[in-house]
């Protein structure tokens, strides 16, 4: 946030320049006319914030930010991209509307070559919110259910990830249902994690592979083999396929081709269905009927799902359809109907839990290249030169030295929260890195222990991945008795 405000600094002030000398100045001026609301507010803000505080919080020099905005202003289309190195911190909704903010004062949306895309790793994230999977269902997306299967659904939250595990560590949750993941690995506070599924009265994991979720387990535990995507799925109506959503708004059909490894394999549609069967029974919904042909399924999306007309037949499209995209089309579902410039300050606190205190460093963590996820293919990082390990610590050289530190020892790291719980994992080698100085970097899964699930982003429950307050030590040494 701290570096998209210094480039938006840099610019305001060219755009003040230029329009003292009777020009027509950087910022698309018509469209923030037309097109937004509050850009006076968010500037005022931009006025407000020193050089001195975006610095610090950056990590960048002044000019390193300068350069950038001359980069950025030199461009006629420009698409910012973003992922979890911008979610996975405390204040990342901000962070988002700050770059939002950048694009808007030049007009780089709604046309071709320019907008926001944030970018998803797997094939189907932004599927899944285009279908409802949220643990806040939008209203007409509960109404339009309700007429359509003639039933009344919750309407109540249920609860994202960091809520689903300290309610099961409340003891409040009975049973969990994974479709897929290996949550004791992917989820922050590992030992909390843990714990909370064994809280679990049953836990279930329909998965395509083993992983270390099936090894953490509440008193009963099932583990329902799926079939994958990329295998054939044959039901009694014959092969079937699923779509999926990309990033652009693009869906598609993706039909597997392998050979199931056996016979009893189970698509995901079918245990589902074939649970929902066993449970509630086919009065209302004939649920055997629908893993038997998904193409019964689409017609029920095609009934609920605004801009799935026609679902079936536009499947069968090259390429698939467009569902559109309200923000290239400048649409804005605000209440001005407008887009709307976001106005917040820089934080005081990037970690205010630590009440005053100066956390020595901010831990980040990532993956490797031989990673996708929490499966880790390799032990090799080629992007950043590490091979064959993988608990190492990267540091600024300069940081190095600072602790009277060397390549290659071994440290431990430690969290600082406000819990009282003890967060640490050691073994970690230390590796010089071109990283900004305060900051750390180490691959996860090693290192979620480190993250606390209490620490996630405001207004997203997302945990904090990227943003870490930790301390290191030297490792103690070993101590070897010698018995005469």
């Amino acid at each position: 946030m701290a570096a998209v405000r210094g480039m938006v600094k840099a610019l305001l002030e060219s755009h003040r320049q230029q329009q003292a000398a009777g020009q027509v100045g950087l910022f698309d001026l018509p469209f923030i006319e037309q097109h937004c609301v509050g850009v006076d507010a968010y500037l005022a803000q931009v006025d407000a914030t020193s050089w001195a505080k975006i610095t610090q919080q950056s990590g960048l020099s002044e000019t390193q930010l300068r350069e950038a905005a001359e980069i950025y202003r030199s461009a006629p289309r420009v698409i910012c991209t973003w992922a979890m190195g911008v979610t996975q911190h405390k204040h990342s909704v901000a962070t988002v509307r700050e770059i939002t903010n950048l694009q808007l004062l030049f007009g780089q949306l709604g046309k071709p070559g320019a907008g926001l895309c944030p970018v998803r790793g797997h094939s189907n994230v932004q599927g899944n919110r285009t279908m409802g999977i949220d643990e806040k269902a939008p209203t007409a997306l509960l109404d339009s259910l309700a007429r359509h299967f003639n039933f009344s659904p919750r309407r109540e939250p249920g609860h994202n990830t960091v809520e689903a595990i300290e309610a099961m560590l409340r003891g409040e949750v009975k049973v969990l249902i994974a479709l897929g993941g290996n949550l004791a690995a992917a989820a922050p506070d590992s030992e909390r994690t843990a714990q909370a599924l064994r809280n679990c009265g049953l836990t279930v994991h329909i998965s395509t592979k083993l992983n270390r979720s099936h090894l953490i387990t509440g008193k009963d535990a099932l583990i329902l083999p799926t079939l994958g995507r990329t295998e054939q799925d044959m039901q009694a109506s014959g092969a079937q396929f699923i779509t999926v959503e990309d990033s652009f708004s693009m869906v598609h059909a993706s039909e597997g081709i392998g050979k199931p490894l056996s016979d009893s394999q189970r698509s995901e549609t079918a245990i589902v269905c074939g649970i929902a069967d066993a449970v509630l029974g086919n009065q209302s919904l004939d649920w055997l009927a629908l893993a038997d042909d998904y193409s019964l399924i689409r017609d029920h999306i095609a009934a609920t799902i605004a801009g799935f007309d026609d679902f079936n037949p536009r499947c069968e499209l090259p390429g698939g359809f467009y569902l559109g995209n309200a923000a290239a089309e400048l649409r804005f579902a605000t209440p001005s109907g407008k887009a709307e410039f976001g106005a917040a300050a820089l934080p005081d606190s990037l970690f205010p839990q630590l009440a005053g205190q100066t956390a020595p460093f901010t831990l980040q963590t990532l993956r490797s290249h031989d990673q996708y996820n929490t499966t880790i293919y390799g032990l090799d990082d080629r992007y950043r030169g590490v091979y064959g390990q993988r608990e190492v610590l990267f540091i600024n050289p300069d940081d190095l030295a600072a602790l009277g530190m060397q390549d290659g020892e071994r440290v431990e790291i430690e969290t600082l929260w406000n819990d009282g719980v003890t967060r640490k994992v050691s073994g970690f080698k230390l590796v010089s890195y071109a990283i900004p100085r305060g900051n750390l970097a180490a691959y996860y899964p090693e290192t979620n222990p480190l993250v606390p699930l209490a620490s996630f982003g405001d207004g997203t429950g997302t945990p904090t991945s990227k943003s870490i307050p930790v301390a290191i030590r030297r490792e103690p040494a070993s101590v070897t008795l010698r018995i005469a």
